[in-house]
């Protein structure tokens, strides 16, 4: 190494200015460095900046930066756990693949749920970018999907799968092979399909404990078609419910999953599949860091099902269910909003045989307590038909024990309520109520009401009644848990409730064919 020449006799050479802002800049640089964990020895207010580069300190930092190691990441979980990770790509015959927009996105949801208006469903043949076809020509979609034994069963989505005339896998190592469908679920959008020509397939295990929120996560899939890419976030939340069905009850994570995405696993640190990836929020349709993932314990029950018979039997108690919430609670007498309320047993059903009546709130179930209608439904769903079950059910505002049989869920999607409802219009003006804010009349006065209730003929748009949902021919079944057939009974019920200081009354309300309590405030004066 040469020597540094001597520049000061130069006639450019100018002495360097030591200015406030260059100061503040090393201070700055300082300040980052600390904040980097890494230890500056011998700096001090007093040390100039112009020192400060041939000071001892320097050689100290140079000395430390040496030695940091590189950060942590998880290179030797990808490296263990990606192999087990397949793209599954289907073909679809004769499947509409545009609206009549020339839109190639239309939604598979019901318009207008929430599903349909605030989830996009990734991977699959719905809005998939890439998607080939046309009216009555074969569509092609792509998802993810993981496989869980050495003989080549793998877990992907339903709707990754659903409809599908031929599914093929392409491994992480490049190689495709044909897969059939053993079996879906449609309630949990879980499917179990099976890889034909292999024996020795690399599988992931499904963890066993649930995650905690904060807990890393590693998304591995097929996004956009690309191939085994994956991503790392935390687990943002759980329990959450996204207008699915009565069974969500997914993990949100934020490492970026975008479309194609679906049926690829959630990996945690220890290398174990926490959750089956399955939709995202997104106005755009791309990733904005939020994800839903099944839990690895439902995939559990779920997939055992589908490998034994190809289909998923659950538990019936035979109840529509509504939750508990505060106003429902104070009208009850009820000193926390939790449990399940029945809003009508059905007719023949094991609950209605038990002895559960309209009104009654399932509070535990073998001795577990019951949060919600949600957890009650995901809970005797989780069983087996046939299986008996002890309910705790306040009833009447008494604790008592109820066993019961559980019978087999019907394979029927749910009957929705009828908002367009006419049945009161134009035919009994009804009598006024106006401690609600709407008119009533006897439901036997009504065509087509039927012969027990009032039914609702005006309703105050302004009203606690208009707040609570209530809208011309519903039918007004019970008021404070008594059965009213006038509108003299159901001012009399709310003078009752007024007078055990209640705050609310509770209403038993028929509408579109089904029943539901509704907590109604009560004005005061």
């Amino acid at each position: 190494m040469t020597d540094r020449p001597d520049l000061t006799n130069l006639p450019s050479y100018r002495q360097p200015r030591r200015s406030v802002f260059s100061a503040r800049r090393i201070a700055l640089m300082a300040s980052v460095v600390a904040g980097l964990g890494i230890a500056v020895h011998g700096f001090s207010p007093s040390t100039s900046p112009a020192d400060l580069f041939s000071s001892p300190a320097h050689a100290q930092v140079n000395n430390e930066v040496r030695k940091v190691e590189r950060p942590i990441g998880f290179a030797d979980i990808v490296e263990r756990v990606k192999p087990s990770v397949i793209s599954v790509k289907v073909n679809i015959k004769e499947k509409v693949a545009s609206n009549d927009d020339g839109d190639d996105s239309a939604s598979p949801f019901q318009p207008g749920s929430p599903m349909e208006r605030f989830f996009r469903r990734f991977g699959g043949p719905d809005g998939f970018p890439g998607l080939k076809g046309g009216r009555g020509r074969i569509v092609q979609g792509q998802g993810s999907g993981f496989f869980i034994s050495a003989d080549g069963y793998a877990v992907t989505n339903n709707h990754v799968v659903d409809g599908a005339d031929k599914v093929e896998v392409t491994t992480d190592e490049g190689k495709t092979y044909s897969a059939k469908v053993i079996g879906t679920d449609q309630r949990t959008d879980l499917a179990l399909i099976k890889v034909e020509g292999g024996s020795n397939f690399p599988f992931a295990k499904l963890a066993d404990g649930k995650p905690r929120i904060g807990d890393w996560v590693l998304a591995v899939g097929n996004p956009f078609g690309l191939g085994g890419t994956v991503t790392a976030g935390i687990v943002s939340a759980s329990g959450r419910d996204i207008g699915n069905g009565p069974y969500d009850d997914f993990i949100q994570i934020d490492a970026p999953v975008n479309k194609g995405n679906s049926g690829g696993p959630a990996f945690n640190t220890d290398g174990e599949v926490m959750g089956v990836n399955t939709a995202i929020y997104s106005p755009s349709g791309g990733s904005v860091g939020i994800a839903f993932s099944i839990p690895a314990n439902t995939v559990k029950s779920v997939v055992a099902q589908l490998k034994d018979k190809g289909s998923v039997s659950r538990g019936w108690i035979g109840v529509q269910i509504q939750p508990v919430t505060a106003d429902i609670a104070d009208s009850l007498g009820m000193k926390k909003a939790e449990g399940a309320l029945v809003a009508e047993p059905q007719k023949d059903g094991p609950a209605a045989k038990a002895g559960i009546e309209s009104g009654d709130v399932i509070t535990s179930v073998n001795g577990e307590s019951v949060k919600d209608a949600r957890e009650l439904a995901r809970t005797i769903g989780g069983m087996a038909p046939g299986a008996t079950v002890k309910l705790n059910v306040l009833h009447k505002g008494q604790d008592k024990v109820v066993n019961m049989t559980l019978g087999q869920l019907p394979n029927t999607v749910e009957a929705k309520a009828d908002t367009d409802n006419d049945s009161g219009k134009g035919v009994n003006k009804g009598t006024d109520v106006p401690k609600l804010g709407m008119t009533v009349a006897p439901a036997n006065s009504v065509a087509g009401a039927g012969k027990d209730g009032v039914v609702v003929t005006e309703v105050d748009p302004k009203s606690a009644a208009a707040e609570r949902g209530f809208k011309e021919g519903d039918v007004i079944l019970e008021v404070g848990g008594k059965s009213v057939s006038t509108a003299g009974e159901v001012r009399d019920a709310i003078t009752a409730a007024r007078t055990d200081n209640k705050n609310s009354v509770l209403m038993r309300v028929k509408s579109g064919g089904q029943s539901r309590f509704v907590a109604v405030p009560i004005a005061k004066g």
